[in-house]
């Protein structure tokens, strides 16, 4: 007992985080008693690994013996909740850190708790439209689209769907910046004109739009992140959390008051 009070809480954090089985194994005696077999087929390790697993645990009052099975002290359940809650974080952290510099800084600003509760789809080289695929599912599912930037909606994979939206009169708001407009429009003469007849299809142009597009859809909201030299969709965040909603809407009305209607004759003069 005297060499563990001279550590320091670092080294037992490292003590916990060395084996993969440390964690999960507290974590389970915090649920209920277990008995040091019920361990060894928990977490795959051999009987004389979970036993000295338990020696320290005990030396460290994280556990207690109870008949022939073991639980987790109160000073046991608060390790094992704080470790949790570590590694939570650790596991959002990971989730963000290949997309942080796309975000706008009001999304940056968003408490990081609340982004475990988002989906984040990374384009990767070997799926490189992941991020697309995803935006399709979500498209398949809604009753709404509202989007700046919506350049992974106009994709081939989302087309389609878009059209059978359009078709099934859900109302779609596209808001985007002229060259964008011009290179779909002068590509799709007559899909452009026959979209832009439908009353329940506006497409709108701004010339200073955020450089992540930001999707309203009926019960989520999508941030897509555009490689900026292509254009390719690198990522895409998909998440209900009210707080960023609100941030999506109050974004959204601030550019769709400013932005003005484009009607597709006027790129194909």
């Amino acid at each position: 007992m005297n060499s563990l009070a001279s550590d320091s809480p670092i080294a037992d954090i490292g003590y916990l985080s060395r084996s993969e089985h440390r964690i999960p194994m507290l974590v389970a005696l915090t649920e209920r008693p277990r008995s040091r077999s019920e361990l060894c087929e928990l977490t795959e390790m051999s009987s004389s690994t979970v036993r000295r697993t338990l020696s320290e645990f005990e030396d460290r009052a994280w556990v207690r013996k109870d008949g022939y099975k073991y639980v987790a002290t109160r000073l046991g359940e608060a390790i094992a909740t704080g470790m949790e809650d570590l590694i939570e974080l650790f596991e959002t952290e990971r989730k963000l850190r290949d997309i942080w510099h796309w975000l706008p800084d009001e999304m940056v600003e968003v408490p990081i708790e609340t982004w475990d509760e988002t989906t984040v789809t990374l384009s990767e080289p070997d799926s490189p439209y992941r991020p697309v695929n995803r935006f399709k599912s979500l498209l398949r599912q809604t009753n709404e689209v509202r989007y700046l930037r919506p350049e992974v909606a106009l994709m081939e994979p989302c087309f389609d769907v878009l059209l059978s939206l359009i078709d099934a009169s859900v109302d779609i708001t596209l808001v985007d910046r002229p060259r964008c407009h011009a290179y779909f429009i002068t590509t799709y003469p007559e899909r452009s004109l026959e979209m832009e007849k439908r009353d329940n299809f506006t497409v709108l142009e701004h010339d200073e739009l955020p450089k992540c597009g930001i999707g309203l859809l009926e019960t989520r909201v999508t941030i897509s992140c555009y490689e900026q030299d292509s254009g390719s969709v690198q990522a895409l965040i998909d998440t209900d959390v009210p707080a960023i909603r609100e941030w999506a809407e109050s974004t959204y009305a601030s550019f769709e008051t400013d932005a003005r209607p484009v009607t597709p004759e006027a790129y194909m003069e």
